[in-house]
């Protein structure tokens, strides 16, 4: 009975606490956004929307009416969104709530892009259609941005999040020692913020890519991930490279990304596909192997 009684209490502990990191995630993923682009709204003097607009559109579209394009196959339709958001709340889990491996984050994350991938085809529509094609492509340059998991792993033996913890308290940031890792994943990060150059699968040329045909309930779900994933890599990028830190610099280091971010993005147009991909695999190419030999050194 007392083990019966153990098992509920830690079961209902870390319900409790899947619930209480997935609505930090939500609420400051969207907050973190919103400052993006009004932080872009400014650099290219435009007064820009508040802060907590995105929050705002968030939760409005879990009300309004839900409508279903003619070309969708429905059933692919419907669960590949709830496919999206499932990820993302997986990533919280292994990420934030248990430390567990970059290596399981790495499989979440090329999960993510194989359904990035197959949104674009559900609706059937031709803007989906060619943002499932991109997909590919920025799939090709995005990975091999994460692959910098394996300079940290060569670097430190590990790649447990709570072990690298364990070795930057005794050893200091990864940041420090691993500087070309951390611009190449921050490359990674940029990628995935609001009109970054290199958000080919959103380009303006087609519409809004993914997520053209996505109304309603299902394109706030499609939103709720997105507020999920940049706050879950930020964490991550924070965690990986300084370590164990006060929620305090959480929360400026997330607010100083989102920003850098902002800046960067304000002033630079969207690259072309191959453009897009060449210089995120370039940066991948010179920073994992410049990190190599550094090591091998």
């Amino acid at each position: 009975m007392v083990i019966e009684y153990s098992l509920f209490v830690g079961n209902m502990n870390l319900m409790a606490n899947i619930i209480i990191n997935f609505l930090v995630a939500f609420l400051f993923g969207n907050i973190l956004l919103g400052l993006h682009r009004k932080i872009m709204a400014r650099i290219q003097l435009r007064p820009g929307p508040p802060v907590i607009q995105h929050l705002l559109h968030s939760l409005k579209f879990f009300f309004k009416e839900t409508a279903f394009p003619k070309t969708a196959a429905i059933p692919f339709y419907i669960s590949i969104t709830f496919l999206l958001c499932s990820i993302w709340i997986i990533a919280i889990i292994v990420g934030p709530i248990t430390h567990g491996s970059l290596i399981l984050i790495f499989a979440i994350y090329a999960v993510y892009k194989i359904v990035e991938h197959n949104m674009g085809s559900s609706s059937g529509s031709p803007y989906g259609k060619l943002s499932c094609v991109r997909a590919v492509f920025s799939a090709a340059a995005e990975l091999p941005l994460f692959a910098v998991i394996a300079v940290i792993f060569f670097k430190t033996g590990t790649l447990n999040i709570g072990e690298l913890i364990a070795y930057q308290s005794v050893h200091g940031p990864l940041i420090l020692s691993l500087p070309l890792v951390a611009i190449v994943f921050f490359v990674l990060l940029l990628s995935k913020s609001p009109y970054s150059p290199f958000a080919i699968t959103k380009g303006k040329d087609v519409v809004s890519g993914y997520q053209t045909e996505h109304f309603g309930l299902l394109r706030g779900f499609v939103m709720l991930s997105e507020s999920i994933s940049w706050y879950v890599l930020l964490w991550i990028f924070l965690t990986v490279f300084f370590g164990q830190i006060s929620l305090l610099w959480y929360i400026i280091g997330m607010v100083a990304i989102t920003a850098i971010t902002a800046l960067i993005n304000a002033i630079t147009p969207i690259l072309n596909p191959n453009h897009s991909i060449m210089t995120q695999v370039s940066i991948a190419i010179v920073g994992i192997g410049s990190s190599l030999l550094l090591l091998a050194v």
